[in-house]
């Protein structure tokens, strides 16, 4: 049966949120319109991560390399979270399909195991063009089958931001067509649920975006989806069955190009009968949750996270 998702506009736009905003639009949007997309610079996109690693994780978070899975992969606990929880957090980058990894995010991550005090399961999926997309769903699902040896599906919310958000969604799919249990809950930061650019071109963000450029994501699509049917259920999430997800949150800032695959996320998920919110934070760009040093908002949304999960799992649930 058929049920509204549940719209929430977060109202406010602090300084730091404006100031994150105005430095993208002068230096990152540029560089990401005029930036040559092709296999000769796309084999530079893994530096980014590693210069990522002097971005130091805040006080007290503990990280612990995984082995045994077919990718890099790491628990992140926040200050504070015990080892050994029955409740953890799936977590998948973002980076275009194509750049970011354990580092970039470690920071942010952290903040989020601290805001559900659970910790996060942190998966660095191979990435286009060295595998095809199917390559990185299959790493999510198997990172996803590997968690279940040790914890109750009811226990584990899966989430992730941009491309990430896009797995988020994609994970789940192909594990439950797998037989494998469905999650608690999914989290989707600024996700990308939908191949077809010409919707997100046609959108009043596309002017005011301050870091994507919409045009642009017809490269990512031609490298990381070549061939593929813009409608394909097994690729794009809007298109797919969504009837056994479990309940979602979708975050999105109101000046992002992106809005307009949450906005129609959140409706397929309204259609299909899957409990829904999404939370539309005004001002905010592209996974503004990432600049939570600069904006307050981002830490808001970062403990709006932290409470999902929470409610979401079995422990929220006797809580509650």
């Amino acid at each position: 049966m058929a049920i509204e998702p549940v719209l929430e506009e977060r109202a406010g736009c602090g300084r730091g949120a404006r100031l994150a905003a105005r430095l993208m639009r002068w230096f990152m949007r540029p560089l990401v319109a005029h930036l040559p997309w092709n296999p000769f610079t796309l084999r530079f996109a893994p530096l980014l991560d590693l210069a990522a690693g002097l971005m130091v994780p805040p006080r007290g978070t503990k990280v612990t390399k995984v082995k045994g899975l077919g990718c890099a992969a790491e628990w992140v606990r926040g200050r504070g979270v015990p080892a050994g929880s029955r409740q953890a957090i799936l977590y998948f980058h973002g980076g275009g399909f194509v750049a970011c990894g354990l580092r970039t995010h470690r920071r942010m991550i952290a903040r989020i195991s601290q805001a559900a005090g659970m910790p996060v399961l942190s998966v660095a999926y191979r990435m286009q063009p060295r595998v095809p997309i199917q390559t990185s769903i299959d790493d999510c699902v198997d990172a996803y089958r590997w968690l279940l040896r040790t914890h109750e599906p009811d226990d584990i919310v899966i989430a992730g931001d941009s491309a990430g958000g896009y797995l988020a969604f994609m994970a789940p799919l192909h594990a439950l067509r797998d037989g494998l249990p469905r999650p608690a809950g999914i989290a989707a930061l600024s996700p990308f649920t939908d191949l077809d650019i010409d919707v997100k071109i046609a959108h009043a963000n596309a002017a005011l975006d301050p870091f994507i450029p919409a045009p642009r994501m017809r490269d990512m699509v031609r490298t990381c989806f070549p061939d593929a049917e813009p409608t394909d259920p097994w690729l794009s999430p809007v298109h797919a069955d969504l009837a056994g997800l479990p309940p979602t949150l979708i975050h999105a800032g109101s000046v992002e190009v992106l809005l307009a695959d949450a906005e129609l996320m959140a409706e397929r998920l309204g259609a299909a009968g899957v409990p829904c919110t999404l939370q539309i934070w005004e001002g905010q760009a592209h996974v503004f949750q990432v600049f939570a040093d600069l904006s307050r908002e981002g830490l808001l949304a970062i403990a709006e996270i932290g409470a999902f999960a929470r409610r979401a799992t079995t422990a929220g649930a006797r809580a509650a």
